[in-house]
């Protein structure tokens, strides 16, 4: 394999995929480098976790991505380093390949805010592995349960934005829908979800219409809010909160924020909030000459000013418009500052319940309508026709006959605890 390429993408999610593709197209010599060989359809994650679709409809091999796109290859490896100044990186093995753009979309690793106990302890969700780890360990916890009528099952969720409600919703209704159907209605009875958050109020970046339907639901399907507290501290029972009150949990699933990983750290490149940086409006780095930073390991802003929220659908536009500069650069050509089409938000709350609001007027909708919505979407943006077909059967299995996809543990309990970090790129 050569060690200099015209573009080296470094990271296989939304924005890397999106900036490849484009560049593949116009036939543009692209190395991407993961180090997993598939594409993550991060937003479901959390319905992998709770048994509503398999990993293999979220997950797509990159090269199945790029089968048909002859420039763009894929290297499964590791990245351990950057040097942004020489627009080159090494991998695991001691490679070091140079480009003469460089793009680093890298995603982010879990921030955790110094919390004592949260990195050892609790259960992350940002990859497939964080989320196939959290699946088996809640079925391992069931199954123990299930054996011992004087146990309580308590998973806490730290983190009220959309992972964080969308989790804690799924796993009420699992209790709700399918512990008492495939275990026994007196273990259901024991099983207590809670979601806990520093602010006062869940999905605090929607409307206080959508904030409040999504407080009535979680409620209704079981789920116990402890907002406007903080968590000091993740224990091995549970967390301990900021006014001194603590909430049980044998499982603490963190859902709350993200920061740039040890890749941008080391980059030499200047950091921003989150670790991140502070891209120009071309979305190239500051200080240097041939780098994109795009996706969660860029703080990106619109025409206004305004930050752009860390969304996969600004990653995947920025991918986009990254490669039309980069189209630029090649061909003596200038850039152009990116502008984001604002679609709006969504979250799923429950069967039947998710909250949207649409486009930069926020058109609300709750309730069903919401809820196909969300359904239909979340179908289109997923890679692959085989990913969505097991999407859609999976979802028509799950919301219709409450059959939830097979979790199946096998091996010692050491393999689900949780890692110190999601695998990046």
């Amino acid at each position: 394999m050569k060690d200099t390429y015209q573009v080296i993408v470094v990271g296989g999610g939304f924005a890397g995929v999106a900036a490849a593709r484009e560049l593949g197209r116009k036939g543009v010599n692209v190395l991407l480098i993961d180090s997993n060989n598939y594409h993550q359809f991060q937003p479901l994650l959390y319905q992998v976790a709770t048994s509503q679709i398999g990993v293999s409809a979220i997950a797509r091999p990159l090269r199945s991505v790029f089968r048909r796109l002859k420039t763009v290859k894929v290297l499964t490896a590791k990245v351990e380093s950057v040097d942004a100044a020489q627009r080159s990186v090494t991998t695991a093995d001691g490679q070091t390949l140079r480009a003469g753009i460089l793009v680093l979309a890298v995603g982010a690793v879990p921030n955790f805010f110094n919390t004592p106990g949260a990195e050892e302890l609790a259960f992350p969700l940002y990859s497939v592995t964080d989320a196939t780890r959290l699946g088996a360990g809640l079925t391992r916890l069931l199954d123990q349960a299930d054996g011992n009528p004087d146990s309580h099952v308590d998973v806490v969720v730290v983190g009220g934005g959309p992972t964080g409600v969308e989790t804690a919703g799924a796993m009420a209704e699992n209790v709700k829908y399918v512990v008492g159907k495939y275990f026994s209605p007196e273990l259901a009875a024991r099983c207590r979800v809670h979601l806990v958050d520093m602010v006062p109020s869940v999905l605090n970046m929607f409307s206080p219409k959508s904030q409040q339907y999504a407080t009535e639901h979680l409620k209704k399907v079981g789920v116990q809010l402890h907002m406007g507290v903080g968590v000091t501290e993740v224990r091995p029972d549970g967390v301990t909160l900021a006014d001194g009150s603590s909430v049980p949990g044998q499982i603490v699933v963190w859902a709350g924020g993200l920061k740039a990983g040890g890749i941008i750290a080391g980059s030499g490149l200047t950091q921003g909030r989150g670790g991140r940086v502070d891209v120009h409006p071309d979305l190239t780095a500051p200080d240097v000459d041939g780098v994109y930073v795009l996706g969660d390991a860029a703080n990106i802003t619109d025409s206004t000013g305004a930050k752009l929220p860390q969304l996969g659908s600004v990653a995947q536009q920025a991918g986009k418009w990254a490669a039309r500069n980069i189209l630029a650069d090649l061909n003596g050509g200038s850039r152009t500052p990116f502008r984001y089409v604002d679609k709006g938000y969504m979250a799923m709350v429950g069967r039947g319940a998710a909250v949207a609001e649409l486009g930069r007027k926020r058109i609300q909708l709750q309730g069903i309508f919401a809820f196909l919505s969300w359904l239909l979407v979340h179908l289109a943006l997923l890679s692959g026709l085989q990913q969505k077909i097991r999407a859609l059967f999976s979802w028509l299995n799950g919301y219709l006959l409450h059959s939830p996809a097979q979790v199946v543990v096998s091996g010692p309990a050491e393999n689900e605890r949780p890692g110190q970090a999601p695998p990046g790129a």
